[in-house]
């Protein structure tokens, strides 16, 4: 499956996000590459709105993950500051890749592609112009 999609500001991007999580199921991995500003947090943000969750979603960078209760248990990761695939096992969060319960989001996925479940949703985000941006969805 591989599905393109233009958008047209952050409220877009996230209503992207919100459609996809529509269709998520306990121990999916959705896995986002972009560049920095690229919308993977706002895309993220809509995942969870979709899953239901009712706190306020936050990037994760310096904590590495957040989990969320909703729909399904959500597990937020962020992969920037991962230097080497090991560190996710050493600090205990290897085990949501996938998860045993619930969904995780993956930012910056492209650094542990090791670890990243063959079954996992990949999430492409780039620049498309002022405010637009072509995401690029494929299992």
């Amino acid at each position: 499956m591989e599905r393109i999609v233009i958008t047209h500001g952050p409220e877009e991007t996230e209503e992207v996000g919100v459609e996809l999580a529509s269709r998520l199921a306990n121990g999916d991995v959705v896995a986002l590459v972009g560049e920095l500003g690229a919308g993977k947090t706002t895309f993220v943000r809509g995942l969870a709105r979709g899953l239901f969750v009712k706190d306020p979603v936050l990037s994760p960078s310096f904590l590495l993950a957040r989990s969320y209760e909703g729909r399904l248990p959500f597990h937020h990761l962020d992969a920037y500051r991962i230097t080497a695939p090991g560190e996710l096992s050493e600090v205990g969060l290897r085990e949501l890749l996938p998860p045993d319960e619930g969904v995780t989001a993956v930012e910056w996925a492209n650094r542990i592609t090791d670890l990243i479940p063959p079954k996992a949703i990949w999430v492409t985000l780039e620049h498309a112009g002022e405010d637009r941006r072509r995401i690029t969805l494929r299992r």
